[in-house]
């Protein structure tokens, strides 16, 4: 188990490497990240390349024992590069390069780009392979291109169609071109991406664009391995759930070893769970300005979502240590939140838990994204609780390195539907009528939350993995999804499992054409029902249910299929004076399983509900029953067949679990309980209960 952060002794205001190396030490951190952000200290010139102020950086490192994750520094280009080659700049509207004073504002699949990433990637790790201090590599940093609109970009986009589709009237057909007159005879007829208002261009567009990505991924990833050591790894940082809107996770996550992540998440009263919806949330406004989109509930998903890239254990690169955002949005997490967040990335399989930074920076432009140590340099409270936290670790270092969780409901992500539902959003932003582009996103949320608010042991799934072993699976808003994918679902519960489907899935095909059969086109005859209109909801509804408990706040919020029933059971319907012909959800018993769909987003009452009804019939028993409103637990397996239980506590008030089922020994404690005895967790808190 590897804990420590990004070092930069570049950014020092003064000469202090013995003494942070010293604090380090005192402190029991045991990895940095050195490298990635300064291309120019590496090579101040073309061609001219300097190694002594790093060279003596890891080898102070290594001389006290901390590994280092080696980054390469092409995600920022020196001046000298964007002077001598302004055509590499990027061109994010067509026709307008984009100014350099930024990061990744560069045309990264750019000839001239790849010359100078290639040679200062080549330059650098055949330098450091060798060093034993260095563990392994990053390849670049958060990766995206900006939706690149050069030229060259265009037409290479042209050669991805020509590939595709082959002829230009399969293309027109595929499109829908006839449409406002927008067929073409030629390929050099089609319109740059500035002036688009097809669907199915757009979809296109934003996959071409994540193949740009994907490929400059595995072409430094290629680089590297020419010279990296048979023990050291390769991998890359995402930047949190649902990567960059250029970033396919699970395509990049084909060229690396292992998966990062930067997961950052709101603080303060944002992590309370004693407060239902809290509207205080601290954290800057790209974070909070959805407050269904932020919460405990994105710890656990991003935890989750790291580990589907392969199925396996993760490292956390970038995390909150302090304050993140802004000078204007400074929310340090309560005592003892950093230390819940660590071990709620473990329990779902960290493998590393590195914080954005070391030392917060004293100029810049992230001057208020603070460090472990803050502008003093010295340890204070923040320092404390790390020091608190790495000792634990290196303590149960064997028992909590590798675990695997337990998981028993999956959630499919659809990188496609995602796509799809940002051009033609179906829902609007809460309490307007403008379009939600990240539609699929609080569609996604809000159903992986549900499950969260009961505990379930969760995965997220992609549709090339394995999602049949799993007997419960969650599918929300599969828009541009093919008819294998349609067939497999049914086929998943033909077989037994209980298929959990939400509204705008299957409506569209792979090219985010609207099919022509009656919705949920070939999921209909597993559904049981059917729809012909569908509306947005300006007000919530409520709802009541049949055949399952709901709570007297249990509502319809943002959207509404009109359902017809054909086989299937009605399960929640609205109470509405138009709406309330239809039913919201229904549930019909398909071969040896069951098919659920849900029309309607649940709030959080009927969320809770669905998921605990969907688990009992899927015969998902939970790990306890009636956990207080601010616990979680999350289940994993360590490398030595134990069974540990991960409980946290959201809350100021303290929370007494009356038993543990089959008892066990506190981790930290390492006191023994047993099944009749009660386990009392405080205020942001954890405790950890290993069962043999």
């Amino acid at each position: 188990m590897l804990y420590g952060a990004a070092y930069y002794h570049e950014y020092q205001p003064y000469e202090r490497l013995e003494e942070d190396i010293s604090l380090m030490k005192e402190m029991n951190l045991t990895v940095v990240r050195l490298g990635e952000s300064t291309w120019y200290s590496w090579e101040p010139e073309d061609g001219v390349f300097k190694f002594h102020w790093m060279d003596r950086v890891i080898d102070a490192m290594h001389a006290a024992g901390i590994k280092v994750i080696f980054g390469t520094p092409t995600y920022a280009i020196p001046p000298w590069m964007a002077k001598k080659h302004p055509e590499i700049m990027a061109q994010w509207s067509s026709g307008t390069y984009v100014p350099y004073g930024h990061r990744q504002n560069m045309n990264h699949a750019h000839p001239a780009f790849r010359h100078y990433a290639e040679r200062v990637i080549r330059e650098l790790v055949s330098h450091y392979a060798p060093h034993p201090a260095i563990i392994g590599y990053q390849i670049d940093n958060e990766t995206s291109s900006g939706q690149l609109h050069n030229p060259d970009v265009f037409q290479k986009f042209l050669w991805y169609l020509k590939d595709k589709y082959k002829t230009v009237d399969k293309l027109n057909e595929v499109w829908g071109l006839t449409y406002w007159s927008h067929r073409i005879n030629e390929w050099d007829e089609l319109w740059t991406p500035d002036g688009n208002s097809t669907p199915g261009y757009d979809l296109d567009w934003r996959r071409f664009q994540s193949t740009l990505v994907t490929d400059l991924l595995d072409w430094e990833a290629k680089i590297v391995r020419e010279y990296a050591r048979d023990d050291q790894f390769v991998t890359q940082c995402f930047v949190g759930a649902y990567s960059r809107p250029e970033g396919d996770m699970f395509q990049i996550s084909k060229s690396l070893d292992v998966v990062a992540i930067n997961p950052y998440h709101v603080t303060q009263a944002g992590l309370e769970l004693d407060v239902e919806h809290n509207k205080l949330s601290g954290g800057p406004d790209w974070m909070t300005a959805r407050q269904d989109h932020v919460g405990v509930s994105q710890i656990f998903l991003n935890g989750d979502w790291a580990r589907s890239g392969k199925e396996d254990n993760f490292l956390i690169t970038e995390l909150n240590a302090n304050s993140i955002g802004g000078s204007h949005t400074n929310f340090p997490g309560y005592e003892g939140q950093l230390r819940q967040s660590v071990y709620s990335f473990i329990s779902k399989g960290a493998n590393m838990v590195s914080y954005w930074h070391w030392h917060t920076l004293h100029y810049g432009f992230e001057t208020y994204w603070g460090g472990v140590l803050g502008h003093s340099l010295e340890k204070g409270r923040i320092g404390n609780e790390f020091q608190q936290i790495a000792t634990e670790l290196i303590e149960h270092n064997d028992i909590l390195t590798d675990l695997k969780p337990e998981a028993n409901v999956a959630v499919l992500y659809h990188e496609d539907s995602k796509y799809a539902l940002s051009y033609m959003p179906p829902l609007s932003k809460p309490g307007t009528t403008q379009p939600d582009r990240i539609s699929y996103e609080r569609i996604f949320d809000n159903f992986y939350r549900a499950f969260f608010n009961v505990s379930a042991q969760t995965a997220i799934v992609h549709p090339e993995q394995e999602f049949e072993k799993y007997p419960l699976l969650v599918v929300p808003a599969l828009y541009a999804a093919d008819d294998n994918l349609l067939n497999r679902l049914v086929a998943y519960a033909e077989n037994g499992g209980h298929l959990l489907v939400t509204f705008r899935s299957g409506y569209s095909d792979e090219f985010a054409r609207a099919r022509w059969n009656v919705a949920p086109g070939i999921l209909r005859e597993a559904v049981g029902a059917s729809y012909q209109e569908f509306s947005n909801l300006l007000e919530d509804l409520p709802v009541t249910g049949d055949g399952i408990d709901l709570p007297e706040d249990a509502a319809a919020t943002a959207w509404a299929d009109g359902l017809e029933l054909e086989s299937a059971d009605a399960l929640v319907t609205y109470v509405h004076l138009h709406f309330g012909r239809f039913p919201a959800i229904v549930s019909k018993q398909v071969g040896k399983g069951r098919v659920t769909y849900c029309g309607t987003l649940p709030n959080e009452a009927l969320g809770r509900a669905l998921a605990s009804w969907t688990m009992e019939q899927a015969n998902i028993a939970p790990i306890m029953e009636e956990l207080p409103t601010s616990v979680r637990v999350v289940a994993s397996r360590a490398t030595s067949g134990e069974r540990l239980l991960f409980f946290t506590n959201w809350s100021w008030t303290p929370q007494t679990l009356p038993s543990i089922p089959g008892g066990g020994r506190e981790l930290f404690s390492d006191s023994q309980i047993s099944e009749n005895d009660a386990l009392s967790i405080g205020a942001w808190d954890v405790k950890i209960v290993v069962q043999s």
